[in-house]
């Protein structure tokens, strides 16, 4: 199986100049913890996470509504093309510790997202999903 069968198609997306409160604010509307941030072309630069958000700024007193993107977000972005197997993207997840990757086509352009509830939904990925959950939440 591969990653466009499961993906989430078009995910919302940033530049690295938009204010972390936008960034923040897409999280809400679209129920989603990751905003992968884009340069001009549409190519992955890089990811703002909530947890980027809390432990690069809040933690650290900084008021993340004065800030951009590029200020805390987790570059570079570590991508899987559009015709990778779904295996291939869960041992992604498992080895880096990501719960979320962006999916970029031929030209290396965000076209979507797969996350743990991604695998998940999939009845035929539920012990990968497991293993992904399992892997990426242990301590670094």
């Amino acid at each position: 199986m591969k990653v466009d069968a499961i993906m989430t198609p078009s995910p919302v997306k940033a530049t690295s100049s938009t204010r972390l409160r936008e960034v923040a604010r897409m999280m809400l509307d679209h129920d989603v913890g990751e905003i992968p941030i884009v340069d001009e072309n549409g190519m992955p630069v890089g990811v703002v996470t909530d947890r980027d958000i809390v432990v690069r700024l809040v933690a650290h007193g900084q008021d993340p509504t004065q800030v951009a993107a590029h200020e805390c977000m987790t570059s570079p972005a570590l991508t899987i093309p559009l015709d990778s197997d779904v295996k291939d993207c869960a041992e992604l997840m498992m080895r880096e510790q990501i719960r979320r990757v962006p999916v970029v086509d031929d030209d290396g352009r965000l076209c979507g997202m797969v996350s743990l509830a991604d695998l998940e939904r999939e009845q035929s990925l539920r012990s990968i999903k497991a293993e992904v959950g399992r892997r990426v939440s242990q301590p670094h």
